[in-house]
C-alpha cells in the first residue's frame, strides 16, 4: 500500500524580519532628513548672500526672505566697475598669486616629504619633529620678522613675499600629508626603480610623484582655497592698489563712515566664490581619496 507524503507547508514570512526591515528604512529616512536639514542650515548664509546680491540696498536687511521682491540686476555691473580698477584686475592678481603658491607647494613640499619618508640622513627624526612643531606657530608670530626681511630687500608691494616662502616648503601641513601618503607606498617600488638604474631623482619623478596624485591634488585644492581667501598676509604686503587682490578689493566696498554699497559687495562676493567652487568640484574625488589614504582622521 503506497504511503501518502504530506506536502510541506508554505513558509510564512517572518514578521520580525519585516518589522526590522521597516524599522531600518524609517531610521535611514529620518537620518537623511536630518542631514538635509543640517545642510540647509549650513548653506542658508550662502543662499541669503546670493539673494541679497539681487536686492536693492533698502531691501537687503529689511526683508529676510530669499526671493527678492524687486530684482536689482545692476548690482553686478556696478560692483564690477565701482573700484579704482575693474574687478577682473583683482581676480587676475589673485590668480597669479594662487598659481605661484600652488606650484611652489607642489614642488617643495613633495620634495621635502620624499626626503622624510624615503631617505636616510642624520637627525631626520629631529628635523621632522621641528617641522611638525612649526604647525603650532601662528602667522602673527612670524609675520613681523618676515616683513622686516622682505622690506629690507625691497619686496614689499610685490608678489614675492607671498610666493617665495612657498618654494621653501614652509607649509608643514602639506609636508606631513605627503609624508603619510608616501609611507603607504610599497618600498619594493623604490627597489625596482633602483635596479632599473634610477637614482633618488629618477625614483622621485618617475615612481613616487605619479602615485602621489591624490595627495598632490589635495595640496593644490587646499592651497587654492587658503591663498584665494587670504586677507591678512596680502593686506600686509600689498599696499599698491595695482597689486591688490580679491579679498582686499572686497574690503574696499566698506566705507569707514558706514556708507557701504551692500548690493555691489554681495554681488562681487558671489563672483569671488565662483573659482573656489569650480576648483573644488573639479578635484573633489582626488581630495577625498587623498585625505582618506594619508591617515588623517
Amino acid at each position: 500500500m503506497a504511503t501518502m507524503t504530506k506536502a510541506p507547508a508554505p513558509e510564512r514570512p517572518d514578521n520580525r524580519t519585516e518589522v526590522r526591515a521597516a524599522s531600518g528604512a524609517i531610521k535611514k529616512l529620518i537620518f537623511h532628513l536630518l542631514l538635509i536639514a543640517a545642510g540647509m542650515v549650513m548653506i542658508y548664509p550662502l543662499l541669503w548672500m546670493l539673494s541679497a546680491s539681487f536686492k536693492p540696498i533698502e531691501e537687503i536687511f529689511s526683508d529676510p526672505g530669499l526671493i527678492p521682491t524687486q530684482w536689482e540686476w545692476s548690482n553686478y555691473s556696478e560692483g564690477w566697475n565701482a573700484l579704482p580698477h575693474p574687478f577682473h584686475k583683482y581676480i587676475f592678481n589673485s590668480l597669479i598669486i594662487v598659481a605661484g603658491c600652488i606650484l611652489g607647494n607642489l614642488v617643495s613640499c613633495s620634495m621635502a616629504a620624499y626626503a622624510f619618508a624615503r631617505l636616510r640622513f642624520p637627525f631626520r627624526g629631529m628635523f621632522f619633529a621641528i617641522m611638525l612643531g612649526t604647525i603650532m606657530l601662528p602667522i602673527h608670530v612670524i609675520i613681523i620678522p618676515q616683513y622686516i626681511l622682505f622690506n629690507n630687500i625691497g619686496w614689499v608691494d610685490t608678489f614675492w613675499p607671498l610666493l617665495v616662502p612657498k618654494l621653501l616648503a614652509t607649509d608643514a601641513f602639506f609636508v606631513f600629508l605627503m609624508v603619510q601618503f608616501i609611507r603607504g607606498l610599497p618600498k619594493e617600488l623604490d627597489e625596482a626603480a633602483s635596479i632599473d638604474g634610477c637614482g633618488y631623482w629618477g625614483t622621485y619623478l618617475r615612481v613616487i610623484m605619479p602615485l602621489c596624485m591624490p595627495a598632490l591634488a589635495t595640496t593644490a585644492i587646499f592651497t587654492f582655497i587658503w591663498t584665494w581667501n587670504d586677507f591678512y598676509s596680502q593686506l600686509i604686503y600689498l599696499r599698491d592698489p595695482d597689486m591688490q587682490t580679491v579679498p582686499l578689493a572686497l574690503r574696499l566696498f566698506m566705507d569707514s563712515q558706514g556708507q557701504t554699497s551692500w548690493g555691489a559687495l554681495f554681488a562681487m562676493s558671489i563672483v569671488a566664490l565662483g573659482p573656489i567652487f569650480g576648483f573644488f568640484l573639479a578635484g573633489q574625488r582626488y581630495l577625498v581619496r587623498g585625505i582618506a589614504t594619508t591617515g588623517i582622521k
